[in-house]
């Protein structure tokens, strides 16, 4: 079975990769279509991220199942498949992901591509976020009224993360939900700015 469908900007050597990876069900074994709310919420950031330059290789992963579905964790294979294909060019990769993509976006952390995460409203039943390496860099996005995901939840695991030496912090967003929908410009801006910094540590020169 083929990878699954992803869209970017392939520049000539990127300095890095972004790999947005949308929201989706508990359990939904349905083929993913590219009109699906989920997906069609996180173009707005894809393009947002594009307009940072040619050096930036954004991609929106598109799943090929709706759903986490349990035990079989369908779209981390899918995103696994994808950071195995990029490994040939052993450029860095920086992970966005909302909802349930910020589950699938902790667990495939492990991976030694991945310098940093970005989780918007993400969905952690499990802990995830005590798998987070302490190498990664991570912020945590949450609306103060969201009924979807718990924001009490992903505040206290970026705290238990950050007490294990993880670089990260966590932002809430006042009034809003888990579409993303109040104040959908600071929600990109900060994604934006998240990864312009990425870009920036990784092209600074090292000082000895």
């Amino acid at each position: 079975m083929g990878l699954p469908k992803r869209v970017g900007r392939r520049g000539t050597e990127p300095s890095l990769t972004v790999l947005v990876l949308p929201g989706g069900k508990v359990t939904d074994r349905r083929r993913t279509r590219p009109w699906q709310v989920a997906d069609l919420r996180m173009w707005a950031f894809t393009w947002a991220l594009r307009r940072l330059g040619s050096g930036i290789d954004v991609r929106q992963v598109r799943y090929r199942r709706r759903g986490w579905n349990g035990d079989d964790r369908s779209p981390v294979h899918d995103v696994r498949g994808v950071l195995d294909e990029l490994r040939p060019s052993g450029t860095p990769v920086v992970l966005i992901g909302h909802s349930m993509g910020g589950r699938v976006a902790a667990v495939v952390a492990d991976d030694p591509q991945v310098v940093a995460l970005l989780a918007l409203a993400p969905w952690w039943p499990d802990g995830e976020g005590a798998r987070i390496p302490t190498a990664t860099r991570m912020v945590v996005v949450h609306g103060t009224a969201d009924r979807w995901t718990d924001p009490l939840a992903s505040r206290m695991q970026t705290e238990l993360a950050a007490a294990r030496g993880v670089p990260v912090h966590w932002i809430g967003v006042a009034g809003a939900g888990h579409a993303m929908l109040r104040h959908p410009w600071r929600w990109r801006r900060i994604a934006v700015d998240f990864v312009r910094d990425q870009s920036h540590q990784l092209s600074a020169p090292n000082v000895s």
